[in-house]
């Protein structure tokens, strides 16, 4: 495959996010960023992580992916995200980030809906909403603009604080939605989920509900890492629900509870398992040009934001292995945050409802648009959230909203796009290099869709053979 246009895309691809923020600690060293990467409807989401070594570069590339994935998700918002370099395990943190928050109060009083992410917790976060005066919720800018904010606290708080099964929503939907995708990438590669098998790099609350959720439609998880080292049984499976019981808050197993035969290997050798799925669920970049030659599987389906390099996907896509990237089959937590703020869901069990109804189709649609050119599912996946985000610029306002953010939609209205783009050039994007990675996440307008739409037809819960975490419910207007 020759790499003669592989500058071609990149650079149509490209843009500048709309508004960078540095902020700068007087009691700490720490530093803080803001990146609104887009701006939909007057509005941009993103969590806000704290870590060291945290840059703005980071900031920006997580932004971008979050523009990816409410476009993606036909999510009328832009995409956004903070980051703080300091250790949140610091006694300090906790008035770090209140220091930041107040720093960037404006941003967050109307432009920038928050939420946890690596080293903040949502109840962290919430209560420093709360200190420092801003509300009680750090979906707050979404919550003001609702017609009753009253009530759209209420019903996020009840959706937010529900468990199933002893899973917060925050907790399972991110999982639910990877094994959703995972399960639709099985059956587009005609693979029985009764007979595949797959191995989860990562056991926190994103690679634990992945596994559950899997494991629950048939699949044979036959491995596990966390921390300390692979679990391995390539036998029988290993027992994921009795592994969620032993699992400590940072997602170390206790390996006590391990049965007589699961073996214990080293961490780095799940990329050897002859398994039909991967799930990367840890930390990014964990895929690499140096690594992923061991891989023997068909499909890899991220979990965690960016962990496979550009370089090695492209190898991959060479080798025949598939990657669902991670704006399509990670957005489980931001889609049904989403949902439950504008009221078109009010449970965990609507929220995965409505998650498997559109992930299931648009992961299909992808994948055979895939198959038929010469362009990876990331890249078929990024027209196709581009094309959504602009339409919704043009219907709703960009950086200056002109519609409201609570429009009057119909409940069950789809949001994948009822009518066919209009056809336009792609020449600029008629190359071989089939991998593409913007490094700022942007777009160019020639970056339009002219292949067949994503199927938007719908089909009830019971048709997917999957877990569903309790009885699928019916909305305000009957309409599920």
């Amino acid at each position: 495959m020759t790499q003669t246009a592989v500058e071609t895309p990149l650079q149509v691809l490209e843009h500048e996010p709309y508004l960078q923020i540095t902020w700068r600690d007087k009691q700490t060293p720490a530093r803080g960023f803001v990146v609104i990467d887009e701006l939909v409807t007057g509005i941009a989401t993103g969590g806000l992580r704290m870590r060291p070594g945290c840059t703005i570069g980071e900031v920006s590339e997580l932004a971008r992916e979050m523009t990816l994935k409410m476009g993606a998700f036909g999510i009328h918002v832009g995409g956004a995200k903070g980051g703080i370099d300091f250790d949140s395990e610091d006694p300090r943190a906790d008035e770090v980030r209140e220091r930041f928050l107040q720093a960037v109060r404006p941003l967050l009083e109307r432009f920038w809906v928050t939420a946890g992410d690596l080293g903040t917790q949502q109840e962290q976060l919430d209560r420093a909403f709360s200190r420092v005066g801003i509300d009680e919720t750090s979906f707050h800018a979404a919550v003001v603009r609702s017609p009753d904010a009253a009530e759209a606290r209420s019903r996020i708080q009840q959706a937010f604080t529900t468990r199933t099964e002893g899973l917060l929503l925050s907790e399972l939907i991110g999982g639910f939605g990877v094994a959703e995708a995972a399960l639709a990438a099985l059956e587009h590669r005609s693979v029985p989920a009764a007979t595949a098998r797959a191995v989860v790099q990562g056991f926190g609350a994103m690679g634990g509900s992945t596994a559950l959720y899997l494991a629950q439609a048939g699949v044979k998880i036959v491995g596990i890492t966390d921390a300390h080292g692979l679990i391995l049984n390539t036998s029988r499976g290993l027992d994921v629900e009795l592994l969620l019981s032993a699992r400590s808050t940072g997602g170390v197993i206790d390996r006590s509870v391990l049965r007589e035969d699961d073996v214990e290997r080293p961490g780095d050798e799940w990329l050897d398992l002859d398994v039909d799925v991967l799930v990367p669920a840890a930390v990014g970049h964990t895929i690499t040009a140096a690594n992923c030659d061991r891989i023997k599987g068909s499909l890899v389906v991220e979990a965690a934001n960016v962990p496979t390099t550009p370089e090695a996907e492209q190898r991959l896509l060479e080798r025949g292995v598939t990657v669902i990237p991670d704006f399509i089959a990670n957005t489980g937590a931001a889609a049904g945050a989403w949902w439950v703020i504008l009221g078109e869901v009010v449970s965990p069990a609507g929220a995965c409802t409505r998650l498997s109804e559109q992930i299931r189709p648009l992961v299909r649609d992808l994948m055979s648009r895939a198959d038929g050119s010469a362009l990876s599912v990331r890249t078929e996946g990024i027209l196709f959230a581009r094309e959504n985000s602009q339409r919704m610029i043009d219907e709703y306002g960009g950086a200056v909203a002109f519609r409201e953010l609570f429009p009057d939609m119909t409940q069950g209205q789809s949001t994948l796009g009822d009518e066919e783009p209009e056809a336009v050039d792609r020449t600029a994007l008629d190359v071989t290099e089939a991998v593409v990675h913007p490094p700022n996440g942007g777009f160019s307008e020639a970056a339009d869709l002219t292949e067949s739409p994503v199927e938007t037809g719908r089909q009830p819960a019971a048709a997917f053979p999957a877990y569903y975490p309790g009885p699928a419910e019916d909305t305000v207007d009957g309409q599920p």
